[in-house]
């Protein structure tokens, strides 16, 4: 399996699972990276928050984090607060299910060397980035970078 799903303070949530593991799949098929290996963790808003804060100075919860790792087999960890995603889910009035998907292909896009921080011209290379593979993929939603930029 490309994916390896894991929870790291929630109770496990079988049918959750199981989509984000199929969404995760279908995304690794979707960039051409079915054979390499990714971890992805499920967690409350505590456990993120003090990852946040561990890795990037920032003492709040945010929606997803990415750790890249240099092997080329194993992309990295992909970590997501499902209180935030549900949060975040009906502020824009979508399903978690979308929202997922969203911070899925954000974090993922994160362990492939984009980066929305740096400049206005990676912002909107990662924008678009997120918007194609949405629409490749057939997944409603737009990118969270849109989302949250309302671009």
């Amino acid at each position: 399996m490309s994916v390896e799903l894991s929870w790291a303070d929630l109770p496990e949530d079988a049918a959750l699972a199981a989509a984000v593991c199929h969404d995760a799949d279908a995304l690794l098929v979707e960039v051409e990276l079915a054979e390499a290996e990714l971890s992805l963790v499920l967690c409350s808003d505590a456990h993120i928050q003090g990852l946040n804060q561990q890795w990037r100075g920032k003492a709040a919860p945010t929606d997803v984090l990415s750790f890249p790792q240099e092997d080329e087999d194993f992309l990295g960890d992909l970590v997501i607060s499902v209180p935030t995603a549900t949060r975040q889910a009906a502020e824009r009035g979508t399903p978690l299910g979308d929202e997922l998907r969203v911070l899925m292909v954000h974090g993922l896009l994160h362990l492939l060397g984009y980066d929305h921080e740096t400049n206005d011209e990676d912002l909107a290379e990662m924008a678009e980035a997120e918007a194609r593979l949405l629409r490749r993929l057939g997944w409603s939603g737009q990118g969270l970078i849109a989302a949250v930029t309302g671009a």
